[in-house]
């Protein structure tokens, strides 16, 4: 996770905090990815969160009463979820998003440019707009949420006006593709999707009719079988890859199954054994390993057997997007002889991508707010 230190500062005087690269090692990472690479692997659009993690909690509360807890973490939430876990597997990511200009607003700012290298060249903090939160009530391996979202000023799609050049683009696909992502599509960009939980549960089909312009798409199993209408996440997985090149679907434990049409490849893969604390942002993490996995040109099942285990590794913590691994944490987790062998050796081939510089002994620090600001 991220790290803010306090320098001493004489009394009367704020400290000056310093914020400290967790994944010290990415820059490597990319290096072994693409040798000698040059512009974005991935650009993103959407609104960026403030989550604050509530953790430790021995139920949920009930109306009228107080919990208290030993526990609570703060991270940047919502589309940065994702920009944070491809950005510490070493991807170079772009991210055009909207800023509130509040104290939330700066925090986040600061800690996606600075800490996680995150480049904010299309992004913009607004004037009187206030940070979106969302408090989230972790337990008994699954989550409540709370969100405060004022309408924005402009969306983030109104902040592109000519796109860069990236080799990914990923996108939410809630709402109608925008003309930007057709034209980087139109110059060889492989355009990438997700799609949320629709709060009306109506599953429009608006939603597949946009797939037409997506080369992979990311949905989970509930929203997979809503979509199309169907019993299973396998029946589902058959309509929409009737719809898209390259379609996962997203079983939470159950692992995950994908159709690539462009191979002729179809797989299964297992989620990895490992006791869940908190499933916020699991999703995302496991679509910024699959697109690892696809600018690597991986194989499907490898593809989908490293979004697993970055999955995997971030539900170990209470954190949200800065509980996202590093290479340090993978080569940590091969390591620690907690898989058996013949589970171990599924991974062998991430072993030329794991820089030297990775640590084995990874120092976790509690996210926070203190003095990022």
């Amino acid at each position: 996770m991220g790290q803010v230190e306090n320098i001493a500062a004489p009394p009367g005087h704020a400290p000056e905090p310093r914020l400290h690269d967790p994944c010290a090692e990415r820059g490597a990472a990319g290096e072994l990815l693409h040798p000698g690479r040059g512009g974005l692997d991935v650009f993103l659009a959407g609104t960026v969160f403030m989550d604050m993690i509530f953790t430790g909690l021995p139920g949920l509360p009930p109306p009228g009463t107080e919990l208290i807890t030993d526990g609570l973490g703060s991270a940047p939430g919502g589309i940065a979820n994702i920009a944070v876990a491809m950005s510490r597997l070493g991807l170079n990511v772009g991210l055009a998003a909207a800023f509130g200009d509040d104290m939330f607003g700066a925090y986040l700012w600061r800690t996606l440019s600075e800490q996680e290298g995150v480049g904010l060249e299309h992004s913009r903090r607004l004037p009187g707009w206030p940070t979106p939160v969302t408090v989230s009530l972790a337990y008994d391996a699954d989550r409540s949420m709370v969100t405060y979202h004022r309408p924005m000023p402009m969306m983030p799609e109104e902040l592109i006006t000519a796109p860069p050049a990236a080799r990914t683009c990923f996108l939410d696909i809630d709402h109608p593709v925008p003309d930007w992502a057709w034209d980087m599509r139109d110059q060889g960009t492989t355009v990438v999707a997700d799609v949320g939980w629709d709060s009306t549960e109506t599953w429009s089909s608006d939603v597949l009719d946009r797939l037409d312009q997506v080369d992979v798409f990311l949905p989970n199993a509930i929203e997979a079988m809503a979509y199309t209408r169907t019993s299973t996440p396998e029946l589902a997985l058959e309509a929409l890859s009737e719809r898209v090149p390259v379609v996962v679907v997203k079983r939470g434990g159950d692992g995950a199954i994908a159709i690539d049409r462009t191979t002729g490849e179809r797989a299964e893969a297992s989620a990895l054994p490992v006791e869940a604390l908190d499933p916020t942002g699991a999703g995302d993490v496991f679509g910024a390993g699959f697109v690892y996995g696809t600018l690597a040109r991986w194989p499907l099942l490898e593809r989908l057997r490293f979004a697993n285990l970055c999955a995997g590794l971030s539900v170990r913590h209470h954190s949200g997007s800065l509980g996202s691994p590093c290479w340090g944490d993978i080569a940590a987790f091969g390591e620690s002889g907690e898989l058996p062998e013949e589970i171990l050796r599924d991974y062998a081939f991430l072993v030329p991508y794991i820089p030297d510089a990775a640590p084995i002994n990874v120092t976790r620090a509690e996210p926070t707010v203190r003095g990022a600001w």
